[in-house]
């Protein structure tokens, strides 16, 4: 219970400060965008990591060396724990956007930083709106940010670390309209972290390991068009390679 308290506590302070922060960030933007974006990335994955560090996190990565640097990629991984994005984001090499739920936007601060990073919002329940969503990702993809979306649509809850939703196919699109790669991420024992014994906090081996980027230049009209099943067995494959570990 004191990590859980010492994470909220720090995550406190880091909102409080940021009462400072993003109106020196938004000051930074009216200067250069771009340096603006680097430093807000760069301020927010400092904060993730002293969270992880605080809750007893210790990650192993597998496949860094396949995630461009040099592009905007399409980002998919399984969903199991909140962690999942402070574990993620903490790695990504340059800028990149999460697509959330809309519930979000509630939560001041948070959602000013959110917005800051080019994450966007969906409603899964409007599908207009959600097809708006993916035409802004693949505007972002095109203007040089990187989009990571978790397609299953909700956190998985099945004992069988394997076991998955189906992914929804139109986020693919941002991929097949854009060009851009797809790096699956396949994410093992993140939810033992919180929410396995919610309260509680528990320090915790994670497993990341980025697959080998799907080229959709590569593939035939019809294997595009099941981008989401190609994608998740991938996932499936190395969730249960590293289960053990």
């Amino acid at each position: 219970m004191i990590r859980l308290i010492v994470c909220v506590v720090s995550v406190g302070l880091f909102f409080l400060v940021s009462l400072v922060l993003l109106p020196i960030e938004w000051l930074f933007g009216k200067i250069s965008p771009k340096t603006r974006d680097i430093h807000a990335l760069r301020i927010v994955q400092w904060m993730f990591r002293v969270v992880l560090f605080f809750s007893g996190t210790k990650i192993t990565v597998i496949g860094k060396e396949r995630v461009p640097k040099d592009q905007a990629v399409l980002y998919i991984g399984n969903h199991r724990s909140i962690f999942d994005v402070v574990i993620t984001y903490s790695m990504v090499p340059g800028l990149t956007g999460y697509v959330a739920k809309t519930e979000l936007l509630r939560i001041p601060i948070l959602s000013s930083w959110m917005k800051l990073l080019h994450c966007l919002f969906l409603d899964r329940k409007d599908i207009r709106q959600g097809m708006k969503t993916i035409l802004s990702a693949i505007e972002l993809v095109r203007n040089g940010v990187s989009i990571f979306i978790y397609p299953e649509g909700t956190r998985g809850k099945s004992e069988n670390v394997s076991e998955m939703l189906e992914f929804h196919e139109g986020s693919f699109r941002i991929s097949t309209k854009t060009g851009c790669l797809i790096v699956p991420v396949a994410i093992n024992h993140s939810s033992a972290i919180l929410e396995d014994h919610f309260p509680r906090l528990k320090p915790t081996h994670v497993i990341v390991e980025y697959c080998e980027p799907i080229d959709p230049g590569k593939l035939t009209k019809e294997e595009q068009k099941r981008l989401g099943v190609k994608t998740r067995l991938m996932i499936q494959e190395k969730l249960l390679a590293n289960e053990a570990g």
